[in-house]
Formats: structure tokens, sequence, C-alpha cells
């Protein structure tokens, strides 16, 4: 599993998760990676950190650290079976999509490791800064269809 990260400014790191994502592994991802980079980034604490309903993300000891942290995170609060709006999910079929393309099958976890890098290091800013913008687009279609299917 990879993990990684975005804002309107640049891409942030892939971390390649080993084992299985539980709340404690989740945590030092946050901890050690999103932390530092958004007091990088939104020194003045008024970035938003947006993740889904995943029950790693809603554990006790994460939302406990993100309420230590609340001057430097702001944490997007998202309901339960909310439809999935995270943009983050049209940068890995970004990812994919490269991948697919690639000439040469990929024969280990290695080699499939530093593709999907390769592919994510080459996203355009371009491409992520137009995911961000159709936010509000789609926040308003989903409310328009109460909750229910739209063409996002």
């Amino acid at each position: 599993m990879v993990w990684g990260m975005f804002s309107w400014h640049d891409l942030g790191p892939l971390i390649r998760v080993e084992q299985r994502l539980n709340s404690t592994t989740y945590l030092s991802i946050v901890a050690d990676q999103v932390h530092p980079i958004m007091l990088m980034v939104y020194p003045n604490g008024d970035g938003f950190f947006q993740q889904d309903n995943t029950p790693c993300h809603g554990a006790h000891i994460v939302q406990e650290w993100f309420q230590e942290h609340e001057g430097d995170i702001t944490l997007l609060r998202w309901p339960p079976q909310s439809p999935d709006l995270n943009p983050i999910e049209h940068l890995w079929d970004e990812v994919k999509k490269a991948i697919r393309q690639l000439v040469l099958q990929l024969s280990n976890l290695t080699e499939l490791d530093s593709a999907i890098h390769q592919a994510w290091c080459q996203i355009p800013r371009i491409t992520f800064q137009h995911f961000m913008e159709l936010m509000p687009r789609k926040i308003a279609a989903v409310l328009k269809a109460k909750g229910g299917p739209t063409k996002y």
C-alpha cells in the first residue's frame, strides 16, 4: 500500500506502508509526515487536512492527536456514509493510468514502488490544482442530489 498527500501548492511525499494500515501506523504518518509539511506550507495554521472515514482515521488515538494539534492543522469533518469527494482519488487514477502505459512489465514490488513514485512525481501542478478547483462544484452537486449519485 502507498499513502500520499497533496495540497494546492505541491505534491506531498508517498509513503510505502509495509503492513496493514492501522491506527498506530496512520498516526505515525500523520505525526511524522503530515504535521511537519502542514507547519511548513501553512505556518499560520490555516491549512485544512481531509481524510475519509476509514476506521483508522476515526480511531481515538488519531482523533486525540488532532485535538492536541488543532492550532496547527484544521481537520475537515466528514459525515459517516458520505460520498467520497477526496480529490486524491483522482490523483491515484492518474498514477494508475501512467503505470498502465508503461512499456515494461513490472516484475516485483520494488519495480512497482519505483513506477508509482515516478508517476506521482510527474503529475503536473495544473492537474492537482484542477482537482481542487472542482471541489465547490462537486459539493454543490452532492447537496443538490441530496447525497445521491452525481456525475462526479
